[in-house]
C-alpha cells in the first residue's frame, strides 16, 4: 500500500477547509472541498477512518467494495466505513469530511 493525496489524479482538484484534533485520542478530523471532472480515472483507494461524503453539485458515482455502484446527486450524502476501498468517478463537486488516525496518512491506495 502506498499513500497519495487527491492532488496527484489528474481531474481532481481539492481544497482543504479545516483539520483539528478530535476529543478522542489519536485522531482528528479533515474536511475538504473536491471537484471530480470526467478525465479523473477512479482511483481505488481506502483511509484509516470514516469518509462521511455530501454531493455539493453535480453527479458521482461511488464504487465501495462490497456494494452496487451508487450514483449521488446534488444534495445527497453517503458514508464510506473506516478502511473500506473505495473509487469515484463523474463530474461534479464533494464536501468530504474524514474522521481519521491522526498517525496515518489521509489516503492510501490500494493494490
Amino acid at each position: 500500500m502506498s499513500s497519495a493525496t487527491q492532488q496527484d489524479v489528474p481531474g481532481i482538484t481539492r481544497i482543504d477547509l479545516q483539520e483539528h484534533d478530535l476529543s478522542v485520542p489519536g485522531r482528528h478530523v479533515v474536511q475538504n472541498r473536491v471537484q471530480v471532472t470526467p478525465e479523473a480515472p477512479p482511483f481505488r483507494h481506502f483511509h484509516h477512518g470514516e469518509e462521511v461524503i455530501y454531493v455539493l453539485e453535480g453527479e458521482l458515482e461511488y464504487q465501495i467494495d462490497g456494494q452496487s455502484p451508487r450514483k449521488v446527486r446534488a444534495g445527497e450524502a453517503l458514508t464510506v466505513p473506516r478502511e473500506t476501498i473505495h473509487a469515484v468517478k463523474g463530474d461534479g463537486a464533494e464536501l468530504a469530511t474524514f474522521f481519521v488516525d491522526k498517525d496515518k496518512p489521509l489516503i492510501t491506495l490500494a493494490e
